[in-house]
Parts: structure tokens; sequence; C-alpha cells
């Protein structure tokens, strides 16, 4: 985090409670300009909120003094379940209440041919600079990033490695520019992905994804944001999960 390029706006960690000099809740924020080639926007994911029992009644004073800011977009993307009422009625929104677990073996784009990258062999590409930035931060948090070469485009995609409930082997989805772009080339990354022991992959997602085969799975990890600017379903970049693997 100390690492981390924040706004200037935003606090370096977040924001502590303390009572006779000693931290009684904190509430951390991992902040971000999101920069695209038409424009930026700044984004904060809320980490962590934890507030000692006899102090529970400023919970609210501080989590208010964090999301205080309306030109940010914030994000919580792992509520407790009885954290869920409560972040809502301060205003936030679910914008992604399950997740659709695919395999190399039941996408539907079996035959597209692509050409499939790793960020250190792909110098030779034409990138744009935001996101061969973005790609190349989230490989050294320790996520698999990738661009996706096919006849007319490249296409890029980050993905985290983790088990799911301690065995599963996975690869979560953390970016893409589309789930369109994901659908279309899920062939040709689920075969690189599980020849590299991910036979399986994670999407957010609120229902069936047409084109992909695999299980919906409803009320599995959803995901709540408040700010201007609605989250696109495929992108957890710079958020806890990317960074902590969380």
């Amino acid at each position: 985090m100390r690492n981390h390029p924040r706004p200037p706006e935003m606090p370096n960690y977040g924001y502590l409670l303390e009572n006779n000099s000693r931290p009684v809740g904190v509430i951390l924020l991992i902040s971000t300009t999101i920069r695209t080639s038409e424009s930026s926007a700044t984004r904060s994911n809320l980490s962590s909120w934890y507030v000692d029992p006899a102090f529970r009644s400023y919970s609210t004073f501080l989590i208010s003094r964090a999301i205080r800011n309306r030109n940010v977009t914030y994000l919580n993307i792992s509520p407790a379940p009885h954290v869920r009422p409560i972040i809502e009625a301060q205003g936030f929104v679910r914008y992604s209440s399950g997740q659709v677990l695919t395999s190399a073996w039941s996408t539907y784009s079996r035959h597209i041919r692509a050409r499939i990258l790793t960020v250190g062999n792909s110098s030779d590409l034409p990138f744009a600079d935001p996101e061969q930035e973005l790609l190349m931060v989230h490989a050294k948090y320790s996520c698999v990033s990738l661009w996706c070469e096919s006849s007319d485009c490249v296409h890029p995609f980050v993905f985290l490695l983790r088990l799911v409930k301690g065995c599963i082997p996975c690869a979560q989805l953390m970016y893409c520019r589309s789930i369109e772009d994901f659908v279309k080339f899920s062939g040709p990354i689920a075969r690189f992905l599980a020849l590299r022991g991910r036979p399986f992959i994670l999407i957010d997602s609120n229902g069936p994804i047409p084109g992909l085969g695999g299980m919906y799975f409803d009320e599995v990890a959803p995901k709540y944001f408040k700010g201007p600017e609605r989250p696109r379903l495929g992108d957890l970049a710079y958020t806890e999960a990317a960074i902590f693997g969380i």
C-alpha cells in the first residue's frame, strides 16, 4: 500500500478512530485513479471496516467520514452478510449478485483462433498505454496478466489464481474490457489457464452469461458500489482481491 499510487485527494490508508491515543476503529481504503484513453475517474475500495464493540455507536460516523467525496465511486466487494443491510442503508447499491463458474471444456468458443501472450512476452504489440500499465502492475501483484491477440485487435485480461473452498483450483477474472470480450475468447483463455493448473474460471455476474457454458451461483460474493459510476462486471482492478488475493 505504501507504493500504491493514490489520488491526491484521498488518504494513504484510510481512517482511524482513536480513544485516548488508542486505536478503537479502522476503515481501510484502496483508492486509484482509473484512466482510459478518453477520461479518468477515482475509485476507492473499502477493504476493511472494524470498530471495537464498546465504540460501535461511532461506526456510522467513521464510515460517513470515509465515503463523503461525491466525486468518488466507492466499492465494497466483500461485505459480510450481516453488513449488507447496513451498507444498503448508507446508499450502497448491489451491482453483482453472484458468480459464474466455467471451465475449459464447457466454453462454446472452442474454435476461436487467438494468440495468448503474457505481459512479459508482449512488448512487440501496439498496446494502449493505460491498459499496458494496468497489466504490468497486476502482474507484480502475482496476478496472471494476458493479451489475447486476434486477427483484428488485442484484448487485455487479468486473472487472480486462487483455491475455492481451499481445494478447487480457479482463476478469477479481475479485468477485461467487457464480459463479451471474455465470452468471445473464453476457449483459448480457458485452455491457456487449464494448462497452468487452473481448469475453472470465476466471473462476477447477475445470472447465466449468454454464450458461456458453466453454472451460475446466486448470492455468492455479492458486490456493492456508491458513487457516480456503476462498476463494470469483470473489472476488479486495483481492489483488495487483486492486490491482496482476498
